[in-house]
């Protein structure tokens, strides 16, 4: 009775961990096949430089000019770039480039380019999106792709 009962609990282990493991194996297809990684950074890049633009303890403050308005698009277009090159990683390169240059640009355009730290962020994740590559399939991927009938470029 104990081992029907240690072998019904083992195979309902066994069961989940199966169900599991094809999400995995999807999810870390997907990143394998984009820039996750420098996009992020840009992402955080930018959302940091956003945050250090806008520092204002007390009343209402409003920057008009050059200056606020650097302090917005820099940020914002920081942010685009990287969710772009997540998205979109045929072009990665391009995305990588503008995001490395706007990323150098804001250390005049954005106090300092958020304190150094946003700029730096920056272009780590644009270095990282440019010299990206896609990774290769393992066997089981390859496998599971097949599987699935998805079409995969042959290795030679």
């Amino acid at each position: 009775m104990l081992l029907s009962d240690e072998f019904a609990e083992s195979s309902e282990t066994a069961m989940t961990d199966a169900q599991h493991a094809p999400a995995e194996s999807g999810f870390r297809h997907w990143r394998r096949q984009r820039p996750l990684i420098g996009g992020v950074l840009l992402v955080v890049s930018g959302i940091e430089m956003f945050f250090s633009g806008q520092l204002d303890f007390g009343e209402l403050h409003i920057q008009l000019g050059i200056e606020g308005l650097q302090a917005t698009i820099i940020p914002i277009l920081l942010v685009l770039l990287g969710v772009l090159a997540v998205l979109m990683p045929a072009h990665h390169v391009f995305y990588g480039v503008i995001a490395l240059a706007v990323a150098l640009y804001s250390l005049v355009g954005v106090n300092l380019g958020g304190f150094v730290v946003g700029m730096l962020l920056g272009c780590i994740g644009g270095i990282l999106v440019v010299a990206w590559m896609p990774g290769r399939l393992t066997r089981r991927e390859r496998r599971a792709a097949r599987r699935d009938g998805q079409v995969e470029e042959q290795d030679a």
